[in-house]
């Protein structure tokens, strides 16, 4: 999944006797080439925040019908979960998107990477993307789960 050129960050292996990074951090093998937008891993060490499937809706169970729209109230949703657990977005280690219309994502990615950023900043976690038949609420064009680790 690609949002946006965003900073490339890489971890090394943690070697015996060194103690794991405060905080999530990246996991970035050797060679390969830095995903934009992304991270291929996280590693981090505290207590856990998740969150279900969590859809576009606003305080009055509205679902916006603008795909971009939706995206940010999800993403707007996720954070005001994260915060209720005494997470932030830089402690987010993956995000699971579930989509309806794969095309309408690509189509939008200049605007989506956008509202990530406005919403989350710069810190990119493990993503994945799965298109879907539909989603539960069927006027929901995307289904965001997300995972965080708070440092101890």
């Amino acid at each position: 999944m690609s949002i946006s050129k965003g900073p490339t960050l890489a971890a090394r292996p943690i070697t015996d006797g060194e103690s794991a990074p405060a905080g999530p951090h990246v996991l970035q093998p050797d060679g390969w080439p830095a995903p934009k937008g992304y991270a291929n891993g996280m590693a981090a060490d505290g207590r856990l925040v998740v969150t279900g499937g969590v859809i576009g809706w606003d305080l009055q169970g509205q679902l916006a019908a603008d795909f971009v729209a939706q995206v940010r109230q999800t993403l707007g949703n996720i954070s005001a979960i994260l915060a209720e657990g005494g997470a932030r977005p830089e402690h987010l280690v993956r995000l699971t998107w579930y989509v309806v219309d794969i095309e309408e994502y690509l189509a939008n990615l200049r605007a989506l990477g956008q509202v990530y950023r406005d919403i989350f900043g710069a810190h990119y976690p493990a993503m994945a993307l799965v298109q879907v038949v539909r989603l539960v609420e069927k006027a929901a064009r995307v289904e965001i789960e997300a995972t965080a680790v708070v440092p101890r």
